[in-house]
Formats: C-alpha cells, sequence, structure tokens
C-alpha cells in the first residue's frame, strides 16, 4: 500500500510539474487513443489519426508534444512548419508503417500505371512525399468513393484495403500484399472474439477495420477508434467489446461512464504506443528534445498531399 500511494504522489507531482512547463513553453499535448491512462488524462486532446491531424492544422501553440508514434509526430511536424514538435520518445515507432518502402511504391507504380496511389497515414513520412492521396482509417473508403476511378493502390494495410474495397465496391490494390498491424493481425482473431463473446455475452463488437477480414465479418461495428468510441455513446445497449489494442477501452470508459466497456482482448497491446509515459514528456518540456525534423522538400510535398486529401473528406 505504501508503495501504491508513493507512485500516486509521484504520478500527482509530475503532472503539476507538466502543467507549469506547458504554461512556461506554451504547449499543447496531443495524445491518441491508445496511450497510457495517465498520457491520455494528462493530454490536451485526445483522439485518432484524423482528429489529431485536424487538431495540429489549427493547434495555438508555439510547442506541441504528440504522445504516439513516430508517423503521427511526423505528420504534426509536417502540419506546423513554424511550430517546435516534440516526440517524446523517437523509439516509438509503427511495425505496419515499416512495410511501406520508396521501392515497394516504385514497383507498384511500375505494375499498375496511371493508377491513384492512396496510402493510409501510417506510412513512412517519405513515402507518403510518394502519394497522390493520404488517408486515415475513418476517411479511406469516403475519400476513395469519390475518386473517379474503379482501381487504387492502397498501402501499407492489407486488411483495411479488403475493408475499402468492400464498402466502395471498387478493386483496392493491396501495397505490398502483405502489409498489417501486428497487434490487429494477431492479437485480434476469432479465438479471442469467442472467448469475448462468451464472457459477455449482452455485448456489441466494434472493431477496427484493421482486423482480418473473418474477424471484421462477424462484428457488429466496423469503424476507426474515434468512429467505435462515436458507436459506444449511440447504439443501444449498455456492454461493449472493442476489438483494437486495449487502450481505446480506457478512453470510452472515461466519455460514458455509464456503459460498460471491454477491449476484445486486454492483451491486445502496442508496446510503441506504450513507450510515451508521463516522465518522457516532462523531460521534453524540459529539454524541448527530440524535435521532429524533417526534410523542408518532403515536407512541403507531404503537407500538400494531407491538405487536398482532407479537402476531399470534409
Amino acid at each position: 500500500m505504501g508503495a501504491e500511494v508513493a507512485d500516486m504522489h509521484d504520478i500527482r507531482r509530475i503532472v503539476s510539474e507538466i502543467q507549469e512547463l506547458k504554461e512556461r513553453r506554451n504547449a499543447v499535448i496531443l495524445a491518441h487513443n491508445y496511450q497510457l491512462p495517465e498520457v491520455q488524462d494528462v493530454a490536451d486532446f485526445v483522439g485518432d489519426s484524423l482528429e489529431l491531424a485536424k487538431k495540429a492544422l489549427n493547434v495555438d501553440a508555439d510547442v506541441i508534444v504528440f504522445a504516439g508514434v513516430s508517423f503521427m509526430a511526423e505528420t504534426t511536424a509536417v502540419l506546423n512548419p513554424d511550430k517546435v514538435v516534440l516526440h517524446p520518445d523517437p523509439t516509438a515507432g509503427c511495425p505496419l508503417a515499416d512495410f511501406l518502402t520508396a521501392e515497394v511504391v516504385r514497383k507498384a507504380r511500375e505494375e499498375h500505371p496511371n493508377t491513384p496511389l492512396v496510402l493510409y497515414i501510417n506510412s513512412r513520412t517519405e513515402v507518403k512525399a510518394l502519394a497522390d492521396y493520404v488517408v486515415t482509417s475513418s476517411s479511406a473508403a469516403k475519400l476513395i468513393s469519390k475518386l473517379g476511378v474503379d482501381k487504387v493502390l492502397f498501402g501499407p494495410d492489407k486488411n483495411l484495403a479488403d475493408y475499402v474495397a468492400e464498402v466502395t465496391a471498387k478493386e483496392v490494390i493491396p501495397v505490398p500484399k502483405h502489409g498489417h498491424c501486428p497487434v490487429h493481425e494477431y492479437l485480434i482473431d476469432d479465438v479471442h472474439l469467442e472467448l469475448a463473446r462468451s464472457e459477455h455475452p449482452k455485448a456489441k463488437i466494434l472493431v477496427h477495420p484493421e482486423v482480418r477480414p473473418e474477424v471484421r465479418r462477424r462484428a457488429d461495428f466496423v469503424g476507426s477508434t474515434s468512429q467505435m468510441l462515436k458507436a459506444v455513446g449511440t447504439l443501444p445497449g449498455s456492454e461493449f467489446i472493442l476489438g483494437t489494442e486495449e487502450g481505446l477501452a480506457y478512453r470510452a470508459k472515461v466519455l460514458y461512464p455509464n456503459k460498460k466497456v471491454y477491449p476484445l482482448n486486454p492483451k491486445a497491446i502496442c508496446v510503441d504506443m506504450k513507450k510515451i509515459s508521463l516522465l518522457k514528456i516532462r523531460d521534453s518540456l524540459i529539454r524541448l528534445k527530440p524535435k521532429v525534423v524533417i526534410d523542408p522538400k518532403v515536407a512541403s510535398k507531404v503537407r500538400e498531399v494531407l491538405e487536398e486529401s482532407l479537402k476531399i473528406v470534409r
């Protein structure tokens, strides 16, 4: 008990220090829905990739601390070239993004000439610069449905590509064919779904489109993290199972304290997301490091693609 009290005292102290540093630096903290509970609690804004991208465009601050993985912090830096963007742990990467390289894109372009390349925001910054459009899980189907073509290249998530193809009735070619998020691919499967359903038979099952098609088709709802959160608040019923990284369940419980919300698999943890801690956030505000630095030419190109893509889905 003594250790627990000491830990809570330390957390309160660090949170207080962060609040003071935010005022001194004129800083804001943006946090993804998969972040640790204490990181979500200290953030000025919590959301999914699209929400955070839009927030980054209009944030009124000199310094932005991004609590998320590297491609998200880089996207924020791209959209805010006049601000200091801090990423508390630059080793917090994304295995999904690593599937897609410039060489993979080049080969796909050669095999499918004159085919639009739509990239998931979960991709490296230098690869986004090669895209025709950039989307999130919540905007992918909407944007692609508005393109006047029957076929698109889409990377790097094969499961999201399959979902978009199903929703839009267009040919969506995954680039590469095997790209996936390890958490959604291996930790949200039929076995976990059946176990969760048996433990909570009255609960509705909501899943992320990055899960395997066979899991997606057995769910009651498919959507991005923000869409799942909205569904918890609007769908009938009081119990919900969320088939995505377990951090979203905490966010849902905060937003809807009267609802019962469970992670489909409590062990579906993105270790990269969880690398960001209160201590790292505090230290980044003290040192104004690590800063996210993007090549200006690359940033300009990515910003152009992102802003055009956001206009289409608004």
